[in-house]
């Protein structure tokens, strides 16, 4: 029969990737304003607010910001980004304009200005550099997916994680599905053996193009720097390309049910149908993980003219039963372990909430396990991974990617400091 759906606790919530804690579940919302014990709070009296600076105030920083606002636990108190029409929209949110900052080094000036945590939301070229110097200058660090677009990136993300911590700093990164909790739950019950031994699986991310509203920039100037930084999304350099900005967070999750690196890929891609920009708008790969298990994938920012199954999907087949999961719909396990799981329809906006509330919750805590960024870094090297796979059309390892020292350069020359 059936079980019932079960009812997470709080605690609950809180447990996730590798058998271990991720971030809090849908309760850390409400345990947000939780009176802590005066000897475990960092310089911060219990309920008190937190000051906090926007790094890239495009659309989706104003939105995060708007979140952190929300939250009531935060004073957003500054703001970085290249551009003056976009920092100037955190004026609206009661920020002093001597406080908003434009250029390349617009958020050094605004990590000078003493800020004691600051919102990366920039194009992911930047996310690297931005975090350390966030970290460097005494800062908690909440930084959005992808944290990088190549190795040396990740790898940096990865040092700035461990030295937060040393410096007992919070360092968070934003992955909705790592805080709801079916998806914490199924993958939970899939390490505990619910699917007996891996047979093979499939991931996609298929979807529309999102970045259809930075056509007209690109077109106006395509080899322009300016023109280029605000399109980032269709430059592949400055975002990644779709299988790092957009696609991890499918190959995020693969990465959480392997809970391994993957040994190898092979597969293809190409630019066919968008019109504009340097990023690819399609890509089919193989992964295979240990014990001979391969996992396919493929993505398209291409108009699906109606085919389905489309979105952001997971499913693992194991000897026991298969796992089925969907960004925004339904998390199930089948077979001999039932799980009827659920569905999150608004997963976008509940796990940035869910996630911004675990951030403050840390910082009043002085918790500073910082347990996001490991698996960040694995899944934003398994991106890196596929992408190298499909660009030179050969067998990648996952040792050659590790180690490539190579840096992108997205040549931004002739842009104010």
């Amino acid at each position: 029969m059936p079980e019932k759906q079960k009812t997470l606790s709080a605690e609950e919530n809180q447990q996730c990737v590798s058998r271990r804690r991720f971030i809090a579940g849908a309760g850390a919302a409400a345990l947000s304003f939780t009176v802590v014990k005066p000897e475990l709070v960092r310089g911060y009296g219990a309920n008190s607010k937190v000051d906090l600076g926007l790094i890239g105030c495009g659309g989706r920083g104003i939105w995060i910001a708007n979140l952190f606002k929300e939250h009531g636990g935060y004073n957003i108190v500054a703001g970085a980004d290249y551009f003056q029409d976009r920092v100037d929209r955190l004026g609206k949110l009661g920020v002093e304009k001597a406080r908003l900052y434009t250029g390349l080094s617009g958020h050094r000036r605004l990590l000078e200005g003493k800020v004691d945590a600051v919102a990366i939301e920039s194009p992911p070229y930047f996310h690297p550099e931005q975090a350390a110097a966030a970290v460097d200058a005494g800062c908690h660090v909440y930084v959005a997916k992808p944290i990088a677009v190549d190795a040396p990136g990740c790898h940096s993300i990865g040092q700035s994680g461990k030295k937060a911590t040393r410096k007992k700093l919070c360092f968070l990164v934003d992955f909705q599905t790592r805080a709801d909790k079916f998806f914490c739950e199924a993958l939970k019950r899939v390490h505990d053996g619910a699917l007996g031994t891996f047979a093979f699986g499939e991931a996609i991310y298929h979807a529309n193009c999102p970045f259809k509203r930075m056509y007209d920039s690109w077109r106006s100037d395509p080899d322009g720097a300016e023109n280029r930084l605000r399109a980032w999304g269709l430059d592949r350099v400055l975002s990644g390309n779709i299988i790092t900005e957009q696609n991890i967070h499918t190959l995020d999750v693969m990465s959480w049910i392997m809970d391994a690196e993957p040994i190898w890929a092979v597969g293809t891609g190409g630019r066919t149908v968008r019109p504009v920009g340097t990023c690819w708008d399609h890509f089919a790969l193989l992964f295979e993980y240990p014990n001979h298990v391969g996992v396919t994938f493929s993505s398209r920012q291409i108009d699906g003219r109606g085919t389905q199954p489309e979105g952001i999907r997971n499913r693992m087949f194991g000897s026991k039963g298969v796992l089925e999961t969907a960004y925004g719909d339904l998390v199930i396990i089948r077979g001999e372990n039932f799980y009827r799981g659920g569905k999150s329809p608004s997963i976008y906006h509940e796990g940035a909430v869910t996630n911004v509330a675990t951030f403050h919750k840390s910082i009043m805590d002085g918790d500073v396990e910082n347990p996001t960024v490991a698996p960040s870094v694995r899944s934003n090297l398994v991106t890196i991974l596929g992408r190298t796979a499909a660009y030179e059309k050969r067998k990648v390892t996952w040792k050659e990617i590790i180690r490539n020292k190579e840096k992108l350069d997205a040549n931004l020359k002739g842009l104010k400091a």
